[in-house]
């Protein structure tokens, strides 16, 4: 058996330099989970290379060469520029991503975007079809692909089928705004099991099927749920996703790391470093962050000159006008903060837009006294399991939003917020900054225990075994030792 992955992106990124096509290792949660698994039973990966044009045969030098590197097939899928603006940056960014995010009035619902959006996900099926061997087990993923099931399933294709939903799933009355909405549940009923990441997300997503399509039947055994339909059963269940905790945290505690936390450190010295790292997106909620920071310096004067709050920002999306304005805000209000509080020594916010390097990453994390992450709504949220990996001297504290789906496991040691409640959050701030080590120790103990526990390969095991698929335990260093 082999495991075919399809997702929206292949593993690496393609770049174009003049003539040439360049490759580099792409990153993320699931990168690092399923490049190990792939190179050691065989397999293959299905996506989009991030080049845009018809002809991918310019490509092909640079995904040999990873194709070697890596031990697994690479199978890329070709994107003119109108199918990336109506399928990925309309369809996918502009309707799917704020509505499961329960920003509903952001999205755009363009019809032609659906669209290209079926052509889409017609153009993967029909490349999976050419690859596909009997007894491969397809694992199709996120939100890019929601309806790709179908396509397969008309196309005659029997076999076991995966789909996993990596942001979260939006109760009844918002997802029944988006047009095509019993399109998009329907074609996820094809697959034989269907992933979430938290439990609130699988209640939504049956809550859907009550409502739009009364005539199937909905059991619930255990932790598992089973749709049944007029053509299959499909199982349902949370799977919340992990990281590769043994690489992070022994990374981390590595000598070049310590070094680089105690230089961090040696920048501000006599500080309590509050740490929040960003994609730039308005699903995190940065604004409201900052705003309740700027309350707790303006309620507890105590934090002046003791407290430095460190906001990564990293570049996405720069040339989309709402993405610029977010980018201006968060710039402002930096300016405004720092403006009102800064004395002499002290400058209450350093603001990081870049992206940062491995190293970089994981000496911000470990000099962090208080890691902050508090998205409006996430399906999951890595950074908040990357900085407790890194806390190995568990001296840290955890702020999260209890809108993140990490809240579900690590709600237990963690500071929870709710992001909008400015009050809230400034008061969770002075509380993380003035805990005692004693106070400390304990709550992230429990932080590293389950992030340990239940990390990316576990997470993959369970999700593969809930579909009768049974592959021996795997362990590593993730995807970039390939490299």
């Amino acid at each position: 058996m082999r495991l075919v992955v399809v997702s929206n992106r292949l593993p690496i990124i393609l770049e174009r330099n003049g003539a040439a096509v360049q490759a580099r290792p792409a990153g993320g949660g699931l990168v690092s989970a399923l490049a190990p698994i792939l190179r050691h039973h065989g397999g293959l990966w299905i996506g989009w290379p991030g080049t845009i044009g018809a002809d991918l045969s310019d490509c092909e030098s640079a995904l040999a060469e990873y194709r070697r590197g890596l031990g697994l097939q690479l199978v890329p899928v070709s994107m003119t520029k109108e199918e990336v603006d109506g399928f990925y940056r309309g369809f996918s960014n502009e309707i799917i991503w704020p509505l499961f995010h329960d920003l509903q009035s952001r999205c755009n619902f363009v019809p032609d975007y659906w669209v290209r959006y079926i052509a889409i996900r017609h153009a993967f099926a029909d490349i999976v079809l050419q690859h596909v061997q009997r007894d491969d087990f397809v694992w199709v993923h996120d939100y890019h692909l929601m309806g790709m099931g179908r396509r397969l399933r008309e196309r005659g294709l029997q076999n076991r089928m995966g789909f996993f939903l990596h942001i979260p799933f939006p109760p009844p009355d918002i997802f029944c705004k988006l047009p095509w909405r019993s399109d998009v549940l329907e074609g996820l009923l094809h697959h034989d099991l269907i992933g979430f990441q938290t439990p609130r997300d699988v209640e939504n997503f049956l809550d859907c099927i009550r409502k739009l399509l009364p005539s199937t039947r909905l059991q619930e055994i255990g932790s598992i749920a089973i749709c049944e339909t007029a053509t299959r059963k499909v199982r349902i269940g949370a799977f919340p996703i992990g990281i590769d905790y043994e690489h992070v945290s022994r990374v981390a505690a590595s000598a070049e790391i310590a070094e680089g936390a105690q230089a961090l450190r040696a920048q501000m010295p006599n500080q309590q470093i509050v740490l929040s790292v960003d994609r730039l997106d308005y699903t995190k909620g940065i604004p409201y962050r900052l705003r309740a920071f700027q309350l707790a310096l303006r309620r507890y004067p105590e934090l002046h000159r003791g407290v430095t709050l460190l906001q990564v920002v990293v570049p996405s999306r720069e040339n989309v006008p709402e993405y610029q304005d977010l980018k201006a805000q968060i710039e402002r209000l930096v300016t405004q903060i720092n403006g009102e509080f800064t004395q002499p020594g002290w400058v209450p916010i350093h603001h990081v837009f870049r992206s940062l390097d491995e190293r970089e990453l994981l000496s911000y994390y470990r000099a962090a006294d208080v890691g902050l992450v508090t998205p409006l709504k996430d399906g999951m949220n890595l950074i908040a399991k990357e900085y407790c990996a890194c806390q190995v001297d568990e001296n840290g504290v955890l702020i999260l939003s209890e809108f993140a789906g990490a809240a579900v496991q690590m709600g237990d040691g963690a500071l929870l917020v709710n992001p909008y409640d400015l009050d809230r959050g400034a008061e969770a701030i002075r509380q993380g900054v003035g805990m005692s080590p004693e106070q400390r120790r304990p709550a992230m103990r429990r932080l590293r225990s389950i992030v340990q526990r239940e990390d990316v390969y576990w997470w993959v095991g369970r999700f593969l075994g809930a579909c009768g698929v049974t592959l021996p335990s795997q362990g590593g260093n993730g995807f970039q030792d390939a490299f």
